[in-house]
């Protein structure tokens, strides 16, 4: 009898196999398998909490009150080197220069903007002092100091890049009343109100222009029509006359689409069904795709986008840079009506539970459709990977509240399309090509509305840190 020789020690002889082994076994077993996986997928918070109005005719109107807000509460500044310049045009954001159509004069106002240069520490205008300069922050992070009670300063706010300093002073003689001191390194572009009145003095269009915006007190400097009304008073006195003015051309939302024809050989089709059927592996995960492309586009979109159609007036700016419970606390005071949910990058909020513990404090989850998430002052604080983080580390943060009923931010779509697979999302067979392949075209529609500015606040230039 030869004996076997062990492989590893010759010295050991090998047992002779007394079994069937597991290799040759697997070649008469069926394999479990699961469904096809993909790391694509996501919670979708933003897809599942927003309330979903059904828009029939492919198209939403937002009708309002008449409101003279306009743009996005900033002044694009151009960069070049060391120089910074202010975009002639985006100098209608203010008020004074609101529909003023002569270019010519813009671009010689933008021309008298000097670059004024500030270290960290140092006071940009100082409470009391005349306004005698309109200021753009150019670059950089300033607080807005404003005096309390007893003689000592507070915090009131925090102006970033494109962001400008109290307009009004261009048109009336005014003195400021809260101090600006540069957190960092600030470049600010100044106008003086001497060259203001100078160039109008100059410029016929821009002087009627200013003297009619000063003659409108309808418009109000809080952004919509005023409503007159009388209270308090007794006796048989002349009660106001008022009505209330709607916007002449009110925003309306066209459904947007994400689209893919997907395509599937016949014989794919028709041989490998078993146990998996492929063509509805292949939609299922083509679906998850789309919708989660759609949620991007409900964050990022620069038509309908959440980050790019909040109100300058509702986005706040991090005071230190990263989340802390001060700035969330401040979020909360720009949509302190009925606030439903915060959505945020989980790098984010991964920040924000640093920032806390550093503080000694641990804020209490709450169950979401039995799922455990974080939250603020009972607000669940939701993941999200579509709000994007800059090359810088820096992202933001969004508090909304939702619904018609609640004026909020929606969700808007159509249901009962021709060939419906899932809600306002088609599934339409296009045919078998040539080839013997089979193509189907899937289509989902949506958008997004927020019915008036403070139902969604956004926290800018949160710091992630790692």
């Amino acid at each position: 009898m030869t004996e076997t020789v062990h492989p590893l020690n010759p010295a050991r002889p090998e047992a002779a196999q007394q079994s069937l082994s597991t290799a040759a076994a697997r070649n008469l077993a069926t394999t479990t398998k699961s469904a096809p996986q993909m790391q694509e997928i996501t919670s979708r918070w933003l897809l599942r909490k927003l309330p979903w109005v059904q828009v029939t005719g492919g198209t939403y109107r937002v009708n309002q009150r008449r409101s003279y807000t306009v743009g996005d509460g900033r002044i694009a500044v151009d960069r070049s080197g060391a120089t910074a310049r202010v975009v002639a045009g985006d100098l209608r954001e203010l008020a004074c220069l609101r529909d003023f159509e002569d270019d010519d004069v813009l671009g010689a106002l933008a021309g008298l903007f000097t670059q004024e240069e500030y270290a960290a520490g140092d006071t940009i205008v100082e409470w009391g002092h005349a306004e005698d300069r309109f200021l753009v922050l150019a670059h950089g992070r300033a607080e807005q100091r404003a005096a309390g009670e007893y003689d000592d300063e507070a915090v009131v706010g925090v102006l970033a890049d494109g962001e400008y300093f109290d307009q009004w002073g261009l048109v009336d003689e005014r003195i400021w009343d809260y101090s600006v001191r540069a957190v960092t390194t600030c470049t600010v572009l100044a106008l003086r109100r001497s060259d203001f009145q100078a160039l109008a003095d100059r410029a016929p269009g821009l002087r009627a222009h200013l003297d009619a915006f000063a003659a409108d007190d309808a418009q109000g400097r809080d952004g919509e029509v005023p409503i007159n009304l009388a209270a308090g008073h007794t006796g048989e006195v002349e009660l106001p006359g008022t009505y209330v003015d709607y916007q002449d051309a009110p925003r309306e939302y066209d459904l947007s689409v994400a689209q893919t024809v997907l395509k599937v050989h016949t014989r794919v089709a028709d041989l490998y069904n078993q146990p998996m059927d492929q063509v509805g592996e292949q939609l299922r995960l083509t679906i998850e795709a789309l919708r989660e492309r759609q949620e991007h586009e409900l964050i990022n979109n620069s038509e309908f986008g959440l980050l790019n159609n909040a109100d300058a007036k509702q986005r706040i700016h991090s005071r230190t840079g990263a989340p802390t419970p001060d700035d969330m606390d401040e979020l909360l005071a720009k949509v302190w009506k009925d606030p439903e949910f915060i959505l945020a990058h989980p790098r984010a909020i991964a920040a924000f539970g640093r920032e806390c513990s550093k503080r000694g404090i641990y804020p209490a989850g709450v169950d979401m459709n039995g799922h455990q998430v974080p939250s603020w002052r009972g607000i669940p604080v939701l993941p999200c990977n579509k709000i994007p983080i800059s090359d810088t580390r820096t992202t933001s943060i969004l508090l909304m509240r939702t619904g018609e009923q609640n004026q909020g931010v929606v969700g808007l779509h159509q249901t009962g399309i021709p060939d419906e697979y899932e809600p306002s999302l088609s599934v339409r067979f296009m045919g078998i090509d040539e080839k013997a392949i089979i193509s189907y075209l899937v289509s989902a529609y949506y958008s997004a509305a927020v019915l008036v500015p403070d139902a969604l606040g956004v926290l800018d230039n949160v710091q992630i840190g790692l």
